[in-house]
């Protein structure tokens, strides 16, 4: 019996044993596993502590960025703000007078002192300066006076008046501008003949409309073709081109103001227009004593004399009766003619004097590319080609038309406006060559607005027919095609846009006008020569 509690005690105390070591086991499992759970939590936290402290981090920088760009745009604000009260303080400033000087502006007798401003300030209301300006073209004549001298002393006397006489003379070459020149009268009489068939319904308007076409493209090819082939003066060739471009417009507003009867006539359609009159002592009849003036009607101006005339007179644009004075003036003639011999003399004389040697010093550095002394060639020839084109503007549209249409009776004689006063390029453009500018409004200008076009392509296409008459007139005579010219013209298109746009006022305006006038020639005739000197010497030497 001890024995077996004995035993049952002994197995009971290992059953307690095991439990406890297993209750123990159990325990530190338990008390593991919490440990890792309080881990995970822990780190869990850790993880999204960073994630909000990286979220915090990134929304204060944003703020930061945001902050300081609104303070960027802050300053730049107060900054553009300032700069506009100072221009519109400047503004005020030089609109006010200087100051104002009030009182009695009368003094009494024996007084020596009274109100008063200084000549110079604004408030004075003083404008003549008309000493000043005499000052000024003294300067100028004396500086030029001086380039002159210089010009004499270094290549000496180079004039010579019957040079061009002996160039045509002995120049072989020079004979066929002159057979070119006859050759004309052939497309005058063959647009006569055209429109004669086409009063009397003889042809059609399509095949007399085919005809002038054929006529105008003939009227300029051929011309072309001799001069390119035979190589005449370029002198003479240029005046060539430049009669035969006179040609071609004239006919073109032959054939139109005659189809315009032609349509008057067909359809009894009253044609707006300008209608000239014919004022001349042939033309006035007496009737009850009072004169009356006899007009010219479709088909009867169709003619020699009438065409010829047309052709001759200083216009472009063909009227059936023009304005005719009543007697040829012949003191008034007799000033315009020696004024044409004298200044075309004297333009030849310059020419020969001061533009060929400053030309002939300019290729090297032409040639070679030496901007510097490319602008000081620039400048040097500016001031003797503008003198000489102020020249040639005189002798050609005062002097020379006026002979022509004093010895025709021919009563318009608005020729140019104040182009010099000219506040923009399409005013310039509008009073320097005032029977250009009539051509082309009439012909081109007012057709294509009437076809539906706007005016700023119609102002393209004017400023495009310009340049190609006035590259055909150099080109062609220089048998070289660089299209300096007619890139220039067509250039006067964004030059005006660029000068209504910044130069508002009208002193700008004028300067931009006559700064491209100075420097846009001499700049043309240096691209032209070196073109040509590379062309025709430098390769052959």
């Amino acid at each position: 019996m001890l024995i077996e509690e004995e035993c049952s005690q002994t197995v009971k105390a290992a059953s307690a044993e095991v439990s406890n070591s297993f209750m123990d086991s159990v325990n530190h499992e338990s008390i593991r596993n919490r440990k890792t759970d309080v881990n995970k939590n822990k780190s869990s936290e850790k993880e999204t502590n960073n994630n909000n402290k990286n979220k915090k981090e990134h929304c204060e920088s944003c703020l930061k960025e945001q902050k300081m760009t609104s303070e960027n745009h802050t300053v730049t604000e107060r900054r553009r703000s300032s700069l506009m009260e100072s221009i519109e303080w400047f503004k005020r400033t030089l609109s006010e007078p200087e100051f104002i000087m009030y009182g009695n502006n009368e003094k009494s007798k024996g007084e020596i002192h009274k109100h008063a401003d200084s000549l110079l300030s604004t408030a004075s209301g003083f404008t003549n300066y008309r000493g000043l300006l005499n000052l000024c073209i003294l300067l100028l004549a004396l500086a030029n006076t001086r380039l002159f001298l210089e010009n004499i002393l270094k290549y000496g006397i180079l004039i010579d008046p019957v040079k061009i006489i002996q160039l045509l003379v002995s120049e072989p070459y020079s004979w066929p501008n002159v057979i070119l020149l006859l050759v004309s009268n052939i497309f005058a009489l063959v647009a006569l003949y055209n429109e004669k068939l086409l009063a009397k319904g003889w042809i059609s308007e399509n095949t007399g409309f085919g005809i002038t076409v054929v006529n105008l493209v003939l009227c300029l090819l051929i011309p072309s073709t001799v001069i390119l082939v035979l190589h005449p003066n370029p002198i003479f060739s240029c005046i060539t081109c430049g009669m035969y471009s006179m040609m071609f417009l004239k006919l073109v507003s032959y054939f139109s103001v005659n189809r315009w009867c032609r349509l008057q006539r067909t359809e009894n359609k009253k044609i707006k227009r300008r209608k000239s009159l014919s004022v001349s002592e042939s033309m006035l009849k007496s009737e009850n004593g009072k004169p009356e003036t006899l007009l010219v009607s479709y088909p009867d101006n169709l003619n020699f004399s009438d065409l010829y005339y047309f052709l001759c007179a200083p216009t472009l644009c063909y009227e059936l009766n023009f304005p005719r004075s009543l007697r040829i003036r012949k003191r008034f003639l007799l000033k315009r003619a020696i004024e044409m011999i004298f200044l075309s003399q004297l333009i030849m004389a310059l020419i020969q004097q001061w533009i060929i040697p400053t030309v002939y010093n300019s290729m090297k550095p032409l040639s070679e590319l030496e901007f510097p002394r490319m602008v000081e060639r620039l400048l040097k020839l500016a001031v003797p080609n503008h003198i000489i084109w102020l020249i040639f503007f005189y002798c050609f549209f005062h002097s020379s038309l006026n002979v022509i249409a004093e010895i025709l009776r021919f009563g318009d004689r608005e020729f140019y406006k104040d182009w010099w006063n000219a506040e923009t390029v399409d005013k310039f453009w509008k009073t320097w060559n005032v029977p250009v500018h009539r051509w082309c409004v009439r012909h081109l200008f007012k057709p294509l607005v009437k076809r539906g076009y706007s005016k700023m392509f119609a102002s393209v296409a004017v400023f495009a027919l310009s340049a190609f008459f006035h590259e055909f007139i150099v080109s062609v005579p220089l048998r070289m095609f660089r299209v300096w010219a007619f890139s220039a013209m067509l250039g006067q298109v964004p030059f005006s846009l660029f000068v209504n746009k910044y130069c508002h006022h009208e002193k700008y305006g004028n300067m931009a006008v006559w700064l491209s006038l100075i420097l846009g020639q001499p700049i043309a005739i240096f691209a032209y020569v070196h073109d040509y000197y590379i062309i025709h010497y430098a390769a052959s030497t």
